[in-house]
Parts: structure tokens; C-alpha cells; sequence
């Protein structure tokens, strides 16, 4: 082989070298850098970069936001109430060389995080708090695990409690308090409504008795509502002054209690 041969030989391997060292990394791609086992500062990328082998190695480390699914936890609240909860943790990397050195997998470090911290904080609490003040939960636990995972470069948006899985049995107790609520409630209203009432009779009463005339009118327009229906039984109410005076000419013709009396027409037959 002359030499001319072996450069070019040697030019095509530095050549194939060269193109098999660069690497290209997308937006949201840094590559860490160790060059004989030690770390660059600063990571490269994104674009174009070029990675020596063997000397050189990369781990590509993503920088866009990455949702974390944690498992459904058995927890007992402090009420003993047993739950079954999950939750969705919202993530990304902030600084990769920390993200690629300082843990094994961030992402499975994160999740159990996740579980422990979610085990320990819904313990602390009651159900009525679990399911009435959920916002301030997620924060406390976005607050812990966010702090946890800060060493190794990986910020904590958010998390949020996804489910609550209640017994069934605390389900239908929680159903006949909903239910008991609703009829305390109920019935108040209705307590009210008859007060209203008897406050609006005792106006009206008041009302009629400045004018005796209207309470005639009143009976007449009764008696032409109870027309209107063609009733064959018409009861008259008779009114307490006629009862008054039956009472002073024959005692014994009006009732012992000396209420208003009911007098019956018998039915009449009706004309074809």
C-alpha cells in the first residue's frame, strides 16, 4: 500500500469519525457531557454538537414538562376513614447536569416521593377536609415533594389528588346524612311558610274587621266558587254574631262548645 493510499485511508476514517460524532439535539433536548467520566458544566444543546467517542459520553436529559400518574395509596385518615387515592404529579427538569448526576432515575425518585408524601399528608387530616379543602392539600403536597426534589435539579409544578375511592359503606352513611340534611331543611322551610301564612290571616282578619260588609261579600263569592263546581252538598258557614244571638233567645239550640255550627243542604236532584 503506497502512501498515498494510506492517507486516504486515514483521511476517510477521520472523516467517518467526525460525521459519527455529531449529534443533533432537539429544543428541548440538553445532552450532558462526561468526558473521561467527568462532567461538563455547562450541558450542550440544543442544535448541533459533537460527542468524541470513546472519550466522550452523553446522556440526553428532556427539559419539557412530564406528567407522573402515582399509583392509587391505601390511606387512613385521621377520622379512620380507609380512602383510596390517587394523584397526578406535574414535573420538569431545571437543571439537567443535576437531573443526570446527582439521581439514578428522577422520574421513578419523584413517583415514590409522590406516595409516601401523599400517604403521609392525607393521613394527617379528616374525610370532610379530604374531600371539602382539596386545593390546599395539593399545595402542601406539590410544597413537600417539590422540596425533595429540588437537589437533583427537577421542579414540581403541580399535584392533584385525581380520585377518592370511599367504602360503601361510608358512602350510604354519607348518603342518609345528605338525605336527613335536606329534610332538616325542608321542614324549616315549610315551618316558615305556614308562620308566613298565619301572619298574612291575622292581617287579613284584622282588615275585614274594620268593614263587617266584606266578610257577607266574602261568603257570597264562596258560595259562587262552590256553584261554579255544581256540588250537590252546600255547607253555609254561619256567622258568630247569628250564633250569639241564637244562644240568647234558646240556649239549647246551639252547641255545647259553642263553636260555629254546619248546616247541611240536603241534595238537591239535579234537572236533566
Amino acid at each position: 500500500m503506497d502512501m498515498s493510499t494510506a492517507v486516504l485511508v486515514f483521511v476517510a476514517i477521520v472523516v467517518l469519525y467526525v460525521l459519527n460524532s455529531i449529534k443533533i439535539l432537539r429544543e428541548y433536548e440538553r445532552g450532558v457531557i462526561f468526558r473521561l467520566g467527568r462532567a461538563l458544566p455547562v450541558p450542550k444543546g440544543p442544535g448541533i454538537i459533537l460527542v468524541f467517542r470513546p472519550f466522550d459520553q452523553i446522556v440526553r436529559i428532556s427539559l419539557r414538562q412530564d406528567v407522573l400518574e402515582v399509583p392509587a395509596q391505601d390511606i387512613i385518615t385521621r377520622d379512620n376513614v380507609t380512602l383510596k387515592v390517587n394523584a397526578v404529579v406535574t414535573l420538569y427538569v431545571v437543571n439537567p447536569n443535576d437531573a443526570a448526576i446527582k439521581v439514578a432515575n428522577y422520574v421513578y425518585q419523584t413517583s415514590q416521593f409522590a406516595q409516601t408524601t401523599l400517604r403521609s399528608v392525607l393521613g394527617e387530616v379528616e374525610l370532610d377536609e379530604v374531600l371539602s379543602h382539596r386545593d390546599k392539600l395539593n399545595l402542601k403536597i406539590q410544597t413537600i415533594i417539590d422540596q425533595r426534589t429540588e437537589p437533583f435539579g427537577v421542579k414540581v409544578i403541580s399535584v392533584e389528588v385525581k380520585q377518592v375511592d370511599l367504602p360503601e359503606t361510608m358512602l350510604r352513611a354519607m348518603a342518609k346524612q345528605a338525605e336527613a340534611a335536606r329534610e332538616a331543611r325542608a321542614k324549616i322551610l315549610h315551618a316558615e311558610g305556614e308562620f308566613n301564612a298565619a301572619q298574612r290571616l291575622v292581617d287579613a282578619a284584622a282588615l275585614l274587621a274594620t268593614q263587617p260588609m266584606t266578610l257577607q261579600l266574602r261568603y257570597l263569592q264562596t258560595l259562587t266558587e262552590i256553584g261554579v263546581e255544581k256540588n250537590t252538598t252546600i255547607v253555609f258557614p254561619l256567622p258568630m254574631e247569628l250564633l250569639t244571638l241564637l244562644n240568647k233567645m234558646a240556649p239549647g239550640l246551639t252547641p255545647a262548645s259553642g263553636g260555629p255550627a254546619q248546616v247541611s243542604a240536603a241534595p238537591e236532584k239535579t234537572q236533566p
